[in-house]
């Protein structure tokens, strides 16, 4: 019967172990932690085909350069015209995500006419959303 036993609190602490391992990779967050968009505010109309300010606002987490890895860090991701990416991949790289790696808190778009989206999504040093992600409302801009 002891041997029962043992094998039974082996397979018990194997099992309990396997979700710590599949939970290794992602890069833990503050839960209160928070990105918003500074400016251009919800509703705004911007002008067409011209450059716009875009700031990047974040609470409660530091900003890091890709490839940085320090606790409570990350890097911020501005998503166009989209929703919000797999939490469980690698942030895309394209041009409705854009990358700010280098640590950057604003940037310059111009969108063409019409109705758009945009939203934050924080990365971890290599890109991948952090658990909890964080990530700002979704704005709508009109550019006219």
């Amino acid at each position: 019967m002891y041997k029962i036993i043992a094998v039974a609190a082996f397979v018990t602490s194997a099992a309990l172990a396997l979700p710590v391992s599949a939970l290794a990779g992602a890069t833990p967050a503050p839960a209160a932690a928070h990105a918003y968009i500074g400016y251009p505010n919800d509703g705004q109309v911007v002008a067409a085909n011209k450059p716009f300010r875009v700031w990047f606002g974040l609470r409660y987490m530091g900003v890091a350069p890709k490839g940085v890895k320090y606790p409570n860090t990350g890097h911020h991701h501005l998503l166009i015209d989209t929703d919000l990416p797999p939490m469980d991949q690698e942030i895309p790289s394209d041009r409705n995500h854009l990358h700010f790696g280098a640590g950057e808190t604003e940037t310059t778009i111009q969108l063409p006419p019409g109705k758009h989206t945009l939203q934050l999504l924080m990365g971890d040093d290599m890109h991948m959303p952090h658990n909890p992600p964080v990530y700002s409302k979704k704005i709508t801009v009109i550019a006219r």
